[in-house]
């Protein structure tokens, strides 16, 4: 156990070390500058929570951050995984989650190819700390901190808890993320260096993106005693670039039908094609300091305060191009090709297959008024600002009684601005009818597993030309989205923990910890929406604000069928000076009312969505007591945590458009035994088991009182459910680790988690009655008045689209007219009771043993991990849509399809292997990952499961690699590359392999640069 003594030889100890893990992991982010050569040194086998521990350290280069972490890992009690700050340097990356993928267990999804969530063991439920401080995100969720808001310049190590001792804050379901920073006490030399970086995107039309990064430590001895400072600072630019087309093939053509089209078979028509492109320009800035002193009257104790400032500021200038109404087409356009699609099963029913249409045109409709072609402009940005400050103290009294003293804060503060906007291109080929939008033919072609589409620009089917499709005068604006919204987060805590140690055999800790956590949501918003042909002004009377959409959506993969000729509202004005924007739009609201004598309204400022607000506060008290063993070849630890939650939410109630804000009370207890057991049963193989419970709360908006409404008609609006209780976890961990060289291992585990009070949705649906319209195609219309007798909920801003009635000429009227019913969604605690289990393997080895008789080729060394997740579901189940049971019923008269809820984001097998090389100053690293199919919510454009099931991504591998090299001992080069084969995300609706419905088209980012110490 850690006494007085041994601590002091641990602090010279790691004075090296951290030296090393300083200048390659906060002051290096490219990472390449290896370490200073110096002797190897010994440092603790435990420390305390949330700082470094570590054994025998190797300070020079990759093999040094592995080796460091292996020992870390080895010399725990209980199951953690760690990468050393060198490892993050070294990775072709400055991403986080990136960094994590390298750890058994963990997977990672990504936006726009940027790492964001991350997985561990198949959830997305876990935690995240910086220096053992719970951080808050910028939304409503309970993980914590957004990694794509850290820069890993200023991390020493990262270190991943799967199995927690008593001691560990409660809240993860699959482990804890714990960031660690550098001590500055623990430097034995100044240090300043600097580092600079450029990011250029295979698909950005931005050029080179700049980072910079720098920092400082030292340390003095004074007259009052020892003092030390460390300050990292880091900025970086990035520009993430995703193209997402979308094809819609959820309707129902039957065989020998009476429509136009129909065939001597079934078939899947076109419904909707849209050409979604995303761009994320993001500006970060970064700083952690740390300053210690140590009295020179009480040298057994330690004072320290952290600082850590993250500002994000991530701008949306995303743009759609979207081909709606062609549903009322379904049963007109002719499909020139068909494919066989195989739906598959699900719960043990055959769902059969049936013929989609894949290559083809969509004529403009005999009257001219569809399809239609609309252009939208998303500019959903948000602006984050993190703070985090730990003020405590460490101390030790006598031989045997020692602890740590802290108070913390975590703060987030987020806005999230926006104008979004969407133009109705006015074909003028096609005949004009009383509405803003007509007629324009589109040709598809989905064969060869793309999704391409685009406008039909042949005059015999009244296609508009490129100049047409320019033409200012031929869009007329339709509907204008603003948000000014807020979240604020903070979690305040104290907390007090005590070690007493009776010999070096036994030791007990035991602890409190007190915390208040708060989120407040206000949804400031405003929708605008324009359906008459006289309201609606024309893009000549806003032309300066008006620009040509990008045009090279070819880029990703070379498609030949785009649209390449559009235009938007300028993204780029919208974020430099919004109130402009919305000034030109207003003065051609008033210009077009003068020329048409139209009374439309102008466009309002944003008022608070007083339905959405909430302010919701936690207090939990927590103790825990654990005893820490070593007997014989056995250590470990056992313990108890007992946690104790008030909640308050509070949120409005509306009663005749009025708001009364309502307080909704409840508390609630647990107890959480946990226990870990190693034994080492060789000096080279390690037995570890470890069995414990956790709890996990849910999302701050799932219980709230408060809802939001969409414009489409297709989400679901979330109702909040204050009486959601909390999910447990209970886990299991069994594993064998074998050292069977110096800084190598082989090891295998397996683990096994029970969860109650899964967090499931149930789905309420409005009526939705088949009606025939005049071209013999079924409709189905919604209710479009308040209440919503046959179920669901009246959004009054939603527009009715392809759900609307059917008009006098016996067609439906799609032209912008809002107020319709629509689904609901809650989040209750699952019935039932489910599992998820797996299997964990990983290698790691280098070939430096070998240097006498390889010589160079010594330099090379291998890590490689495999995870095995299995997912067995509760009671909840997901329904399919109506439009999806018509077409099951059809194909094998499959009835009632649902499929039960799993694990979002979870991927039954997943494998990463890396290979490096490290010599003469040289040092190389490739790095390939790959995840199998799993279910997914992120498929863009629409926030609703298509058929009524998260969509199934395909598996995909990625590959990544980075070479440095060491031009002097001060001067470091190298280049990075992410994503070098763009490997394209497939999306299938329904099962995997089914259909094909959502791509995901991303770019490849090289990072070169150098590093500099001083």
């Amino acid at each position: 156990m850690p006494t007085q003594t041994s601590y002091k030889s641990v602090r010279r100890g790691s004075l090296q070390f951290w030296r090393a893990a300083l200048f390659a992991g906060v002051a290096l982010p490219l990472g390449s500058l290896a370490a200073a050569q110096e002797e190897p040194a010994t440092v603790p086998e435990t420390a305390v929570e949330g700082e470094a521990r570590q054994d025998v350290v190797v300070v020079t280069g990759i093999r040094a951050s592995l080796a460091s972490a292996l020992n870390e890992k080895r010399n725990s009690d209980n199951l953690v995984d760690v990468i050393q700050a060198i490892d993050i340097g070294k990775l072709p990356d400055q991403n986080l989650a990136e960094v994590l993928e390298n750890i058994p267990g963990v997977q990672i999804t990504r936006e726009a190819g940027i790492g964001k969530g991350v997985q561990i063991r198949g959830t997305n439920s876990n935690r995240t700390e910086i220096n053992g401080v719970s951080t808050v995100g910028s939304g409503s969720g309970r993980g914590g901190i957004s990694f794509e808001d850290v820069s890993a310049a200023m991390i020493a190590s990262v270190e991943v808890t799967k199995a927690s001792e008593a001691k560990t804050i409660e809240g993860s379901v699959g482990g804890t993320i714990n960031l660690r920073t550098i001590r500055p006490l623990d430097l034995d030399d100044r240090l300043l260096s600097v580092s600079i970086q450029g990011e250029d995107s295979s698909l950005t039309t931005d050029g080179i993106k700049p980072r910079l990064s720098g920092a400082y430590g030292n340390n003095w001895m004074t007259g009052a005693g020892e003092l030390g400072v460390v300050g990292s600072l880091s900025y970086a630019e990035q520009d993430a670039t995703a193209f997402r087309p979308r094809v819609d093939r959820d309707n129902f053509v039957a065989a020998n039908g009476g429509t136009p089209n129909a065939q001597g078979f079934d078939f899947l028509p076109i419904q909707f094609l849209i050409q979604d492109y995303d761009n994320y320009e993001s500006k970060t800035t970064n700083f952690a300091g740390s300053l210690e002193f140590r009295p020179n009257n009480l040298e057994n104790m330690k004072f320290y305060f952290d600082a850590i400032i993250n500002d994000q500021e991530r701008r949306e200038q995303s743009s759609r191009v979207q081909a709606s109404g062609v549903s009322d087409l379904a049963g007109v356009s002719v499909p020139d090709e068909f494919e066989t699609v195989d739906f598959g099963a699900i719960g043990g029913q055959d769902l059969g297959s049936i013929e989609a249409a894949v290559r083809g045109v969509i004529p403009v409709q005999s009257d001219g008024s569809d399809g239609n072609l609309r252009f939208s402009g998303d500019t959903n940005s948000r602006l984050t600002n993190s703070k985090i400050f730990r003020l405590g103290t460490d101390w030790t009294l006598g031989e045997k009684l020692s602890g740590r003293v802290e108070v913390a804060t975590a703060t987030s503060d987020t806005t999230t601005p926006s104008v979004n906007t969407t133009l109705n291109f006015i074909n003028p080929n096609a005949p004009t009818g009383s509405s803003n939008d007509n007629g324009t033919p589109f040709v598809y072609d989905l064969t060869g597993d793309r999704l391409t589409w685009g406008i039909l620009q042949d005059p015999a089917q009244l296609g508009p030309t490129t100049e047409q499709l320019l033409d200012p005068a031929n869009v007329m604006l339709q509907q204008v989205q603003q948000s000014r919204s807020k979240a604020e987060n903070s979690e305040d805590a104290f907390r007090a923990d005590f070690t007493y140690d009776e010999n070096d055999n036994f030791s007990f800790d035991f602890g409190y910890r007190f915390n208040k956590t708060s989120s407040l949501n206000d949804d400031v918003t405003s929708s605008y929406s324009l359906s008459a042909f006289n309201d609606s002004p024309r893009g000549n009377l806003f032309a300066d604000v008006l620009v040509a959409g990008p045009d090279n959506f070819n880029a990703a993969d070379g498609r030949s069928l785009y649209v390449r000729d559009f235009l938007v509202i300028d993204p780029q004005l919208v974020a430099d000076n919004p109130q402009y924007v919305l000034d030109a739009l207003n003065a051609a609201i008033a210009a077009n009312n003068a020329l048409t004598g139209a009374t439309a309204a102008p466009i309002s400022s944003p008022t608070s969505n007083q339905a959405a607000f909430f302010d919701i506060e936690e207090k939990t008290h927590a103790l825990y007591a654990q005893a820490n063993f070593a007997a014989g070849i056995f250590r470990g630890n056992a313990g108890l945590r007992y946690v104790q939650t008030d909640v308050s939410s509070t949120g409005n109630t509306l009663v005749n458009g009025l708001a009364t804000p309502t307080t909704t009370e409840g508390s609630y207890d647990f107890v959480l035994p946990r226990f870990n057991l190693v034994a080492d049963v060789r000096d080279d193989l390690i037995i570890r088991a470890g069995w414990g419970k956790d709890i996990r709360r849910p999302n701050f908006d799932s219980l709230s009182t408060s809802y939001t409404f969409s414009t489409s008609p297709n989400p679901a609006v979330n109702l909040g459910n204050p009486g959601l209780e909390p999910q447990v976890t209970e886990s299991f961990d069994l594993g064998a680790e074998w050292y069977f060289a110096p800084s190598a291992v082989l090891s295998v585990g397996i683990f096994h988690k029970k969860r109650t009070g899964l967090f499931v949705s149930q789905q309420q649906n409005p009526v939705e009655t088949p009606t025939v319209d005049a071209n013999g195609v079924t409709q189905l219309v919604r209710d479009v008045t308040d209440p919503c007798e046959g179920g669901g909920i009246f959004n009054p801003i939603a527009l009715r689209n392809v759900f609307a009635p059917l008009n006098a000429a016996g067609v439906q009227d799609t032209t912008g007219v809002a107020g319709v019913c629509v689904p609901t969604s809650q989040l209750v605690n699952d019935s039932g009771e489910t599992t998820q289990k797996g299997l964990e393997a990983a290698f790691q080895y280098d070939l430096s043993a070998f240097e006498d008789r390889l010589g160079w080729a010594s330099g090379f060394g291998v890590l490689a991990n495999y995870t095995h997740l299995s997912f067995s579901p509760g009671d909840g189940v997901w329904n399919a849509t109506s439009r999806a049971a018509t077409v099951f019923e059809a194909t094998t008269g499959a009835t009632n399809v649902q499929l039960p809820v799993t694990e979002i984001d979870l991927s039954e097998d997943s494998y990463n292997t890396t290979l490096y090389y490290e010599k003469y100053g040289l040092s190389a690293r490739a790095r390939y990952t790959w995840r199998s199919a799993y279910r997914s919510e992120d498929f863009g454009s629409t926030s609703s499961y298509p058929w009524g099931f998260p969509v199934v991504q395909e598996a995909r591998g990625q590959l990544n690699a980075s070479v440095s090299y060491d031009v002097n001992e001060h001067l470091n080069i190298g280049i990075e590359g992410v994503n070098l084969t763009e490997s394209p995300v497939q999306q299938s609706c329904v099962n995997e392999g089914g259909l094909l419905c959502f791509q995901g088209l991303t770019d490849r980012r090289i990072v070169f640069g150098a590093s500099y110490k001083f």
